[in-house]
Order: C-alpha cells, then structure tokens, then sequence
C-alpha cells in the first residue's frame, strides 16, 4: 500500500506547478494533502474515477483546508476533531476496515508565538482523539505537523531554538505523542538520516541550499511498525514550499 501526505501550500497554484504529472506518476493508493487553500466549487480534480475525493474546507477563504484521494473505499469520514469546532477544515478522519488514516495540518504558533498556547491546547486534544481511534484499530497519521521535532530535522537547530516550529514546548507535545503509542515511520527507518527536510524558506537561495526544516510527516501505531516497508521525502518535487513525503505498508487490509 503506498501512501503520500503533501502540504500543496495552495492546490490551484500547485496544479500549475505539476502538481497532476506528480500525482499520475506517484500512482499512490491514498494521496493527502493540507493547506488547499480553497472553498467548494473553487476546483475540479480530474485525478480518475478510481479516487474517491474528501474535502475539508476552512471557513476563512484561501486559508488552511485539507483534502483526501483514495482508491481504497472508506467505511466512514469524519471531518475535525469534534463536531462543529474546527472551523479551520484542518483534519480528516477515515476509517477502513482494519486502520484509521488521520490526515492533519497541525496549526501554526505564529512567528510571535502569540497562538502557542492555542497549539498545545489543539495538540492535547489531537492527541486524545488519536487514543481514542487506537483503541479501537490502529491509525496512521500523516501531515504538516508543523514541528522539527529532533535537531536533526532541521538544518540549523541552535540558532531556532524557541522559534515557531522548534519551541521546546512544541517538540515535548511531538514526543508525548510518539510516547503514547505511535512512531514516527521515517525515524523508525532512518533514525540518523540528516541533512533531508520536506519544508524550505521561500527567501533567496534557501531550498538551493537546503536549510530546510523536516516539518511533515507520517505516524504510525507502533503495532503497525513491522509492516513498514519504506519512508520516503521527494525533496526534488517543486510546486509548493513543502515537498511530498510517501509511506510505503504491507497491506494492512486485511
């Protein structure tokens, strides 16, 4: 089973970027993305029949916003974390026979760290909304999580450190998480890798000199952790200021 999560940073814009070459060429069972950036109506995917389309869109326009392609049917979806209180289209919750996928767009701390307390709170209940699903099945979690969690996911950590994205607090609620239950599918794999990033600076010369940020993600419940075959980060893909990372499972359907 083949998977990819990818914050587009805008779908309209990426689709003139090759965002549909990419998506063909990929050929991935389940294809995830965050920040869409875009209300109903605003544009047609023509991705084949053998995807089923999710949508979340955020209130605000041109903000936020997630989306699901599937070839494989869900039992359920489910838009947020509680009914009517996440305005912002920022999670997706299938259900298939034997897993849980939660695909995520983690919001933001803002450069001043003025939403950081709103962050943590988010994350708590994130956090407990993926207990409660692993404890029925397992999960597989993937998005812009919107965190470097270890100094190894990104390129220059010392000089970060209390910045958006590298706060103290945002990395603790990231190993909280993993502590619970879950593992972070390309650390399983790669646990020294340095120097590959799936987020880069839109300023002069920052992705040709990849100081970058690993900020996406795909999580898994540990149980589900001998079926991982690989983890990869396209970090040649353009389109976006994030490129596509993909997860690769044994089949988990049955």
């Amino acid at each position: 089973m083949k998977l990819v999560s990818w914050n587009v940073n805008g779908l309209r814009a990426c689709v003139t970027k090759g965002f549909n070459d990419y998506f063909k060429e990929t050929n991935a069972d389940i294809f995830c993305l965050q920040e869409t950036k875009l209300q109903e109506g605003q544009i047609s995917m023509e991705i084949g029949e053998e995807y089923s389309q999710y949508w979340n869109y955020a209130i605000k326009k041109g903000y936020s916003g997630t989306a699901v392609f599937t070839k494989i049917k869900p039992l359920s979806v489910r838009y947020g974390l509680e009914e009517d209180s996440e305005p912002e289209g920022r999670v997706i919750t299938l259900e298939f026979d034997s897993f849980y996928l939660v695909n995520v767009y983690t919001p933001n701390s803002k450069r001043d760290l003025s939403r950081l307390d709103y962050r943590l709170e988010w994350e708590n209940r994130f956090r407990g909304y993926l207990l409660e699903l692993d404890a029925i099945k397992p999960v597989l979690v993937c998005g812009d999580l919107n965190v470097a969690h270890t100094e190894i996911d990104l390129k220059h950590p010392k000089p970060n450190l209390g910045n958006s994205g590298f706060t103290l607090e945002e990395r603790g609620k990231m190993s909280e998480l993993l502590e619970a239950g879950f593992v972070d599918t390309f650390r399983h794999l790669y646990p020294e890798q340095t120097d590959i990033y799936s987020w880069w600076s839109y300023m002069s010369k920052v992705r040709e000199r990849n100081v970058g940020w690993r900020i996406d993600y795909f999580l898994a419940s540990t149980r589900l952790s001998p079926l991982i075959i690989d983890a990869q980060i396209d970090t040649q893909i353009l389109g976006s200021d994030h490129c596509p990372v993909l997860l690769a499972m044994e089949d988990i359907q049955g």
